[in-house]
Formats: structure tokens, sequence, C-alpha cells
């Protein structure tokens, strides 16, 4: 078998390879910075001329679905509301003018 590749022959290939690697370093460093803001660009205009699918669309226009309360829990704010004058002012309060305090 003497055809066979040693371990010798292979580290001189490599050390052959990366002398004319080590003359272009420069070069290959500018493709590759070149290369990625090539695909940064190429990805933001793709994300930027999406567009939504029909699916998509309607749920963002469909209206939201209201919270279920249980009417024990209104009835009981009721009587609470009804039993203090304190609270009932300050529903009354909330109602007129929401946004002062």
């Amino acid at each position: 078998m003497n055809n066979s590749i040693n371990l010798k022959s292979i580290t001189n290939i490599f050390k052959s390879g990366g002398k004319r690697i080590y003359q272009y370093r420069v070069l290959i460093a500018l493709c590759v910075v070149v290369g990625i803001y090539g695909f940064v660009v190429w990805r933001i205009q793709t994300l930027d001329n999406l567009t939504p699918s029909a699916n998509q669309v309607n749920a963002q226009t469909n209206p939201a679905i209201g919270a279920h309360i249980d009417k024990s829990v209104v009835n009981q704010l009721q009587q609470l509301r009804d039993n203090s004058v304190n609270v009932q002012a300050l529903f009354d309060q909330g109602r007129n003018n929401p946004f002062e305090e």
C-alpha cells in the first residue's frame, strides 16, 4: 500500500494551502464582510416587502372577545356600592372623568 497518504504529506498540503490563503487574507476578509452585508440588506428587503396573509389580517381586524364576568361578582359589587356613600362617590367620579385623580 504505497499509495496511501501519510500524515506528513497531509500537513505539507495544509501548510502550502495556508501560505496561499495567508497571502490573500485581506481580500478574503473583505469578501466575507461584503457577503454578510449583502445578506443583511437582502434579508431586510425581503422582510420589508412581506405582506400579511388573509388569516393574519382577519385576526387583527376582528374585535377582541370580551372577558366573562360572573354575575355574582357584579351583584356583590353593586351591593357594596349601594351600601357605602364614599365608594358610590368614587364610582360616580370615575364615570364623569376617568383620567382625573
